[in-house]
Formats: C-alpha cells, structure tokens, sequence
C-alpha cells in the first residue's frame, strides 16, 4: 500500500469519525448523452421493475442494417450483474452508468532501489460485452457515452494525449502537449479535458527502508514522500484540442499524485488536499477560487460526489460492527438527511441509486464487492464477486464508471 493511498483512506477514516474525433467530436459525445437521456425517461415511464442479468447476451447486428446493438446500451436503466466474477470478465451496469473499464496495480522493478507502479486496465469492449486487456496505456480516462477515452502512452509525463475510439480501439487523433502529462479526466459534459502536468512520473516508487506492511521483510516500494513534482493543469477543448495551461506551485507534501478533476458543473476544476479544507478550486486560467456552494461538502476521497440532481452530495462512512453504512448529506449545510447500505459510495446510478463497495459485516474491510443500493431501501443487489487480499495486494482491481 504506497503512501497516497494511506493518506485516502485515512481521511476516509477521519470522515466517518467526524459527526454528520475530428470536427464536432464534442458534439456527437453530447449526443450520446442526449440519447441516453430520453432512453432513460422513456424506459422509467414503461418500467414496472428492475431486471437483474446475470449474463450479457452478444450483440448481434440489425438485420438489414449497419447498427451494431452496443453492449453500454442494452437494457438502458436496467441492471446487468454478475456477482460469481471477480475481477469482471462481462458488463456490469446499473441506470445510468456502467463499469466502463477497471485496473490493476503492479510495480516494475527499474533499478535495485526504484521501480514504477503501473496500471494494467481491462477496457470494455462495446461489441461483445467483455472486458479486455490492454497493456499500451499507462493512463485511461473514459467519455460519458463510452464511445471515447482518453489515453496517455507508457511512459509519463507523456507529450500528447491521445483519443481513443472504444468502437473500432483505435486513436482518432492525438493532443500535442508542451509539458508533460501523467493524468487526465473528461469533464462532466465530455466537451473538455483537465490534464495534470508533472516535472517527473508521479508512480514512481522507491524501496522503502523499514518494514512498511507487517511481513518482516524490507522489500516494500512507496511513493516519494515529500516530494512532489506537479506543475500545473491544462485545460482542452475535446473537439479542436486548443486550451491553456496554468502553473500551480501549491502542491500537497504528502500526496506525490494529485490530479486535477472538473467540479460537477465542469465550470472550474479542483485539486485534493490532505488536511482541511480538504479542496481547492481554481477557474481555468489557474485563479484559486471559492468552493462552490453545492460543493462545500463534497470531499474528493468520497468518490460518489453529488447527485445528478445536485439535492444529496455522498459522504463517509457511517456504519457498524453489525450493518455497513454510509452517509448522504444535505450539499449545502453538510447535515446526514439518510443513509444507504454499503461501506465506500463510488457512483451514483441515478437519483436515487448508487454503486458502492460493501463488506459482509464482521469479515476482511478489503474483502469487498460491488453492490447496488437505493435510497429507502434495506435492499442491496450484489454487481460483482468479492475482491481479496489486502489493500495494494497483487490482483486487486480498481473501477471506472461512466455514464452510458
């Protein structure tokens, strides 16, 4: 378990003590919002139930016609589960959103004393439902729609940034950066890009000189403390690729990668913080700036965030030996209005549902799985089979959800 990672669950842990392409790219993305939009209404109009799938069907072509049924649009609004796998190998979707993709953690040994923690993702494959590996990217961030994610090649900080088309996997076209880039994220509207500029690879990991996970061994890599080496963000537009760049000398001490990531209106974008407030925005030519006010509450290590509707924002972690829990709050005065089964919130599925992780009360807190819960509602669906081992432990697997 490296030290940024430490840092994310201890706050999480001090939250729950704390009382309660090419021209008009952009537009065909927000056209496949718009899209699923008027599915998802339609489909809450017709619905009398949920549907549980404990298998996604392979798609099949139109007969007559040139339309492939994709596997992020099937049974729009519905549940696709598979709760005897893990990691994923088919579709795993609830409302609004899906498991767009997930990775895994290893450490490449560079020299005798550093190595580089790298990502190896399983992206999904739109046509036959199934995640697949891919080992060309050391960085993945995918579109609302799941038509497009963005990519950085291996080594960072990487000089361009690529567009991915997640129909055909093939770069539609590429971003050219004057500085390097190790991390970057679609705006909520899919029409921009954040992208996180270092001096050097933020995953870097050196050999640690004590016994960092218990196991009597000196064999542990960590991140370098104390020293990081973020510069600034820029901001682009999706659809020309033109933006600007803005210095940021404020970093945190004790978090080596800290990306910035657009606020829920994609207005200003927001960098994490170790310690109170907690976040810090700034507009896009770099200003630091108010948190806004539907945003006072939501804290960059509760991965849920607001709700679509922007009335409850997904706080920490307000459970029991007994029941696992977590809290919502009121977005503007930060006071727990209920609260829904599960141990971490990540997505929300709509207003009412969200994907979390959760534990079976009593076991391993690492011995967690994907799980669907609503609002008012003692019922919890089960999305995924149980992750093992220890937090950083070889194999485990970390979600991207994205609209569809």
């Amino acid at each position: 378990m490296n030290v940024d990672e430490l840092v994310r669950d201890s706050l999480r842990e001090q939250a729950a003590e704390q009382p309660a392409l090419g021209p008009g790219f952009a537009e065909r993305v927000m056209t496949v919002r718009r899209r699923r939009r008027t599915r998802a209404l339609a489909s809450v109009a017709a619905a009398t139930a949920a549907v549980v799938a404990v298998a996604v069907a392979v798609p099949l072509l139109d007969s007559g016609k040139d339309d492939v049924h994709l596997a992020s649009e099937m049974n729009p609004g519905d549940i696709i589960a598979h709760p005897d796998q893990t990691p994923p190998r088919d579709l795993i979707a609830a409302g609004d959103v899906a498991l767009a993709a997930y990775y895994t953690w290893s450490n490449v040994k560079q020299t005798d004393d550093r190595a580089v923690a790298v990502r190896t993702y399983r992206l999904l494959d739109q046509k036959t439902g199934t995640y697949v590996k891919t080992t060309k990217w050391s960085f993945i961030d995918v579109a609302p729609g799941m038509r497009t994610a963005a990519v950085l090649e291996k080594d960072l900080p990487a000089k361009r940034i690529g567009l991915l088309n997640l129909l055909t996997g093939e770069v539609e076209r590429w971003i050219p950066v004057d500085r390097g880039v190790a991390g970057v994220e679609f705006s909520p509207d899919g029409s921009k890009l954040v992208a996180t500029t270092y001096s050097k690879n933020p995953d870097l990991r050196y050999k640690a000189d004590y016994d960092s996970d218990g196991d009597g061994k000196k064999n542990d890599w960590m991140s370098q403390f104390g020293q990081p080496s973020r510069t600034g963000f820029y901001v682009l537009d999706v659809d020309s690729g033109k933006g600007s760049w803005s210095q940021v000398t404020d970093v945190d001490e004790h978090n080596v990668r800290q990306d910035f990531a657009f606020s829920h209106d994609g207005k200003l974008v927001y960098s994490g913080l170790s310690s109170a407030p907690h976040m810090q925005y700034y507009d896009f030519a770099g200003k630091k700036v108010a948190k806004p006010a539907n945003e006072e509450y939501a804290l960059w290590f509760n991965d849920a965030g607001l709700s679509p509707d922007g009335k409850l924002v997904g706080g920490g972690y307000a459970g029991n030996n007994k029941q696992s829990a977590s809290a919502l709050l009121d977005p503007y005065t930060g006071k727990q209005v209920t609260k829904v089964h599960g141990q971490q919130l990540l997505a929300w599925a709509d207003n009412k549902r969200l994907i979390a992780w959760d534990i079976t009360p009593g076991s391993n807190e690492f011995h967690n799985r994907l799980v669907l819960v609503t609002i008012g509602s003692d019922k919890v669906v089960p999305l995924s089979g149980f992750r093992k081992g220890n937090d950083g432990a070889a194999g485990r697997w970390t979600p991207i959800f994205a609209e569809r």
